[in-house]
């Protein structure tokens, strides 16, 4: 069979904006009660009773917060949604809808779109959201997708950044750096294209660290987790700009200092392999990369017996007075004062 090399592209101005909206989100579904009112009016109407509700929003733009050349768009779509659906789980709540606003320049067929909602439908079955509103127009600056994300839980569940004590532990899950890596190989192997375009390299060494910048997962389980282990967190937040970044924040919002410990900093060993082949000191990556979409939380001295044997949890430090500072204890026992160096996107 001859492969067709001409696939069909549909002109999106053939659907009009309606009637693109109508074909991409034709496969949602609503699955809760609290759904009253999904696509299809001026607004969705969410009815969430005696609970609290959480609301939060991420817009990414081509060319600053990904690269089409090496993000597949379906990709994209489900990495989109997870951006959101971390912010939810990092205020100890469940995630239940999200709206998908988008921009495309002219450049964008129809199929292309497909993709990428199709990446989104995924991620809405993989982690049960509906998808109940949003909006398109065009752009003259390539693609934009902006995802609000409303989620909810019970008040006196809900954990803020401003709730850390002195002597509290900071905990992170998962492990750290291997998105920033993963986008170092991507951008490698980019740049290899560029020269020569027949190169066909052998990425199933990194395959860990590629998923993990092209398709992170929202630590889902961990709110779970925490409350098998019956822990409540006394502050928490996502890390998306780096560890570093992040722990000021916490200790901002708490009104704290903080020490964190090298030596507990978790990495992959594939992290570990990378960072020597590029160069790079894997602390300083586990600290500024970014994109990691791990939780990271502070809990009290008292729950630690809870917590110390979970592979899923590391303990990496504790809070202190704020007049103390925020340092980072390294290996050779040296204390090294912790700045943010993780992603801007206003940098220049």
């Amino acid at each position: 069979m001859i492969e067709d090399k001409t696939p069909q592209r549909t002109r999106l101005s053939d659907l009009g904006e309606f009637g693109l909206i109508e074909h991409l989100t034709k496969n949602f579904k609503v699955t809760h009660e609290s759904t009253l009112k999904s696509i299809g009016d001026d607004a969705a109407v969410i009815d969430f009773n005696d609970k609290q509700c959480v609301i939060t929003t991420d817009l990414l733009v081509e060319g600053i917060h990904f690269d089409l050349a090496y993000v597949p768009l379906k990709h994209l779509g489900y990495k989109a949604v997870m951006v959101n659906l971390s912010d939810v789980y990092a205020m100890n709540a469940i995630p239940k809808q999200i709206t998908v606003s988008i921009a495309a320049s002219n450049r964008f067929p129809l199929e292309a779109l497909e993709d990428l909602y199709a990446g989104i439908e995924t991620a809405a079955k993989i982690y049960n959201i509906d998808v109940v509103g949003g909006d398109t127009t065009s752009s003259n600056k390539g693609l934009l997708i902006s995802i609000t994300a409303l989620g909810h839980a019970n008040k006196e569940d809900i954990v803020y950044r401003s709730g850390a004590k002195d002597n509290d532990l900071i905990v992170v899950s998962g492990d750290l750096g291997a998105a920033y890596m993963g986008l170092q190989i991507l951008e490698r192997e980019n740049e290899v294209f560029k020269v020569n375009p027949q190169s066909q390299p052998d990425l199933s060494m990194y395959s860990y660290l590629i998923e993990r910048q092209l398709k992170p997962e929202a630590r889902k389980d961990i709110p779970e987790l925490l409350k098998a282990l019956n822990v409540k967190p006394t502050s928490m937040i996502d890390i998306s700009d780096g560890l570093s970044s992040e722990i000021l924040h916490l200790c901002k919002a708490s009104a704290l200092s903080a020490t964190l410990y090298e030596d507990k900093i978790p990495l992959d060993p594939t992290v570990i392999n990378s960072c020597e082949e590029f160069n790079l000191d894997s602390t300083t990556i586990a600290l500024s990369g970014g994109e990691d979409y791990e939780l990271l939380f502070t809990v009290k001295q008292e729950d630690f017996p809870k917590i110390k044997a979970n592979p899923n949890l590391s303990i990496i430090g504790h809070m202190t007075p704020k007049n103390e500072g925020i340092y980072l204890v390294t290996r050779g026992n040296t204390k090294v004062e912790i700045t943010a160096q993780g992603w801007n996107s206003l940098q220049e």
